[in-house]
């Protein structure tokens, strides 16, 4: 079978269970997201297998430690899948409420009804731990989903598809609601940004050159989960114990995910006294610094920065540092070069807060805190199946509530229009 065949063949089949899928009642949901975490703990060894022979064959290729950081299945990372289904399951159901109903002069009632997208097209790249946040946050939202995630976690995803997909059968779920597009042939892309009519939504979520082609070829709706050119702002009125710890986290704690820090602003007041310890800090840790020639003056072995780093998603131990004169002008480079995802400013006045929350243009904005906490699990969705740099129609960390649409629907009791 070509790749269009097995594409159609699989996007037909998802779209027959899709269809299934708003009546399923919430218990049937429930007891499959359940049934799906306990066979990620049950078959974690066959995992972890179908994991590591992707790593092997990562290290050979020479992917960056970065990427396999995010390839990686540790025991961690799938006791969080399972933990990420069961929160899911016990969020009340999306599907069916009715919200905004008015009486009409008519004699009409009006409202909306929540209900599920249809059949989802989520395409995406090196974690196949989103192969269970995806799936999970679909099936509760009522929806099918059509995965295809990248060569590097073929295997991984070919295992955790089928088994989320059987544990879900199991408990009542249409077959073929949870799939995996198990051919990595880049024409498989193109093949599922062109299926209009058959998936109603596209979801992908890697690399800048993975978006620009799925958004330059769909034929259907796109939400895009872009790069996450990030940043932290020091404002002249920081406390700078804080400061720097946030700023060591943001860029540290795990660097090769979308919602690190790639971006340092510091305000001239606090950059003589700020700057030194924080460049010891991240120094110390590993962190390449690359700076603006004012930055440079103060921690003279930083590289030169270009204009280049200002646009640029590091995903790795590389910060862009640059000190600004104003809060204001702080404000003026993140609404310029930032890819819209998350931003934060540490500070201790709250007219300076107001200010960044106000006008600094993200999906997520942050006063005193990490970067990292931009996440699905950390807002308290459960987990996330992307995060929206779009403003329609789902923006920042995108769960159960935001895989939902919604009718209108009409009550009258014999009522014509005059």
């Amino acid at each position: 079978m070509d790749i269009y065949d097995h594409v159609i063949e699989k996007a037909k089949k998802a779209k027959k269970a899709a269809a299934k899928m708003p009546g399923l009642p919430s218990a049937v949901k429930d007891k499959a997201l359940l049934s799906m975490a306990e066979v990620i703990i049950n078959q974690k060894a066959k995992i972890q297998d179908a994991n590591q022979k992707d790593l092997e064959a990562a290290k050979k290729s020479g992917l960056s430690n970065a990427m396999i950081d995010r390839l990686t299945l540790t025991d961690v990372r799938i006791g969080s899948m399972a933990n990420g289904l069961r929160e899911v399951a016990s969020f009340p159901d999306p599907v069916g409420r009715l919200t905004d109903m008015v009486q009409r002069p008519s004699g009409i009632r009006v409202g909306k009804m929540t209900v599920p997208i249809g059949l989802i097209g989520f395409i995406y790249e090196s974690r196949p731990n989103v192969t269970a946040d995806a799936a999970g946050l679909c099936l509760k939202a009522g929806n099918a989903i059509l995965l295809r995630g990248g060569k590097e976690a073929l295997n991984s995803n070919c295992v955790l598809a089928e088994l989320l997909n059987q544990a879900a059968v199991s408990a009542g779920v249409p077959d073929g609601a949870i799939s995996l597009i198990e051919k990595t042939d880049h024409d498989g892309v193109k093949h599922m940004i062109e299926a209009a009519g058959i998936i109603d939504l596209l979801i992908p979520r890697g690399g800048k050159g993975l978006i620009k082609a799925v958004v330059d070829g769909a034929k259907i709706p796109v939400i895009k989960h872009f790069e996450g050119n990030c940043h932290v702002y020091i404002d002249k009125y920081a406390d700078i114990e804080n400061a720097i710890s946030i700023t060591v986290n943001a860029k540290t704690q795990r660097p090769g995910v979308c919602n690190a820090a790639e971006t340092l602003l510091v305000h001239n007041d606090i950059a003589g006294d700020f700057l030194p310890r924080a460049a010891g800090e991240l120094q110390a840790k590993g962190v390449e610094l690359r700076g603006c020639d004012r930055s440079r003056e103060i921690v003279t072995d930083m590289k030169v920065a270009t204009d280049d780093d200002w646009y640029t998603e590091y995903l790795d131990l590389i910060l862009a540092v640059r000190i600004v004169d104003s809060l204001e002008q702080a404000v003026e480079h993140i609404n310029t070069y930032s890819s819209s995802h998350t931003e934060a400013i540490v500070t201790s006045d709250i007219t300076s807060a107001e200010y960044f929350v106000t006008n600094v243009d993200s999906s997520s904005v942050i006063v005193n805190a990490s970067t990292r906490f931009s996440d699905g699990g950390e807002y308290g969705l459960g987990a996330e199946i992307g995060i929206s740099t779009d403003k329609l129609h789902a923006r920042g960390p995108m769960g159960v509530a935001d895989l939902t649409t919604y009718k209108w629907v009409v009550y009258g009791n014999g009522t014509i229009r005059q």
